[in-house]
């Protein structure tokens, strides 16, 4: 497995993520434990999740994919081996939200707590708060990392400027810079990415780890009919959003590049990006062991310019 380097942060991880928003959603703890286990087992070691998954289940207050990980770290004793990513500033309740020092410093004891480790590789602001200064926000972040609880800090959800805007506080103020970028990225969602994103962390030498890189599992193929959208919990706005002119185009470029590699559409899919200069790691997620071998896939499979070229008409 060839490691990258996460933007200057130092951390090394595998060219893929496993997305933790399934655990304790659409995976139970057991089938989480067998995918993390057999994840690792291939060789990767990057792993994200956030503090609010999955508050959008009834009954559920955040926190049940973070305790999930922290039960397996625990259990397989592999906290070494892995690199953990997760975030803080999304509503985990009306008065419990943004990117306050008061809020980001409960989070993060609430987060280490439940991952059952002393400290977070990656911590991500989950989306811009602009009620708070970055000076503040930053300044909360300085003291984890002199406090040894966060290794490196990144942002998610934030637009190139206001991303541009924060680098350039970090710079002028001596505080920690946002090493990494978390942004939606997939074969049928690139405009607003590589429009101004992408040159501003090329340029910043910033790492990017993409979310919905499957676009919620409609680039995996298994999307095709209207009918196909009682095959899961997301389905019917999978089908609405992406089962159309452009997205079928796009899956019948998948499946042809697909049949001339011997490999799977989800795989094709997660390695256009792979391949990409200015992608460190495409995150994507798995609810069984099955699922997770298509994405291991991807990180051995090396697409030619003709295939990429083809993936890129197809969804231009």
């Amino acid at each position: 497995m060839k490691f990258r380097t996460l933007g200057r942060s130092g951390l090394r991880v595998a060219p893929l993520c496993l997305g933790g928003n399934v655990f304790g959603w659409t995976a139970s703890e057991a089938a989480s434990f067998q995918v993390l286990d057999a994840f690792i087992a291939a060789g990767l070691n990057f792993i994200d999740t956030a503090d609010v998954y999955s508050t959008w289940i009834p009954g559920h207050h955040g926190g049940e994919s973070e305790t999930i990980i922290g039960n397996w770290l625990k259990r397989s004793g592999r906290r070494s081996d892995v690199v953990i990513a997760t975030k803080v500033g999304m509503t985990m309740a009306p008065d419990r939200k943004g990117l306050s020092a008061v809020h980001i410093a409960r989070s993060v004891e609430e987060s280490l707590r439940r991952l059952q480790t002393d400290h977070i590789d990656l911590y991500f602001a989950h989306c811009d708060d602009p009620h708070v200064s970055f000076e503040e926000t930053l300044g909360a972040y300085q003291k984890l990392i002199n406090q040894g609880k966060v290794r490196a800090i990144g942002a998610s959800n934030y637009t190139a400027v206001r991303f541009a805007e924060a680098l350039e506080v970090s710079r002028e103020r001596g505080l920690p810079r946002y090493e990494v970028l978390e942004p939606l990225y997939n074969l049928y969602e690139r405009a607003d990415y590589e429009s101004a994103i992408e040159p501003l962390c090329l340029a910043q030498q910033v790492g990017v780890v993409s979310y919905y890189a499957l676009a919620s599992g409609f680039l995996s193929g298994k999307y095709r009919t209207p009918e196909d959208a009682a095959k899961s919990a997301r389905g019917e706005d999978v089908v609405a959003k992406f089962l159309n002119k452009r997205g079928l185009g796009i899956l019948a470029a998948l499946d042809d590049v697909a049949n001339r590699y011997a490999a799977s559409p989800a795989s094709v899919a997660l390695a256009w990006q792979i391949a990409r200069p200015s992608i460190t790691a495409p995150i994507a997620s798995a609810t069984a062991v099955g699922q997770l071998n298509e994405l291991v896939a991807a990180t051995q499979l090396e697409l030619d310019q003709a295939a990429i070229e083809q993936l890129n008409t197809a969804s231009a």
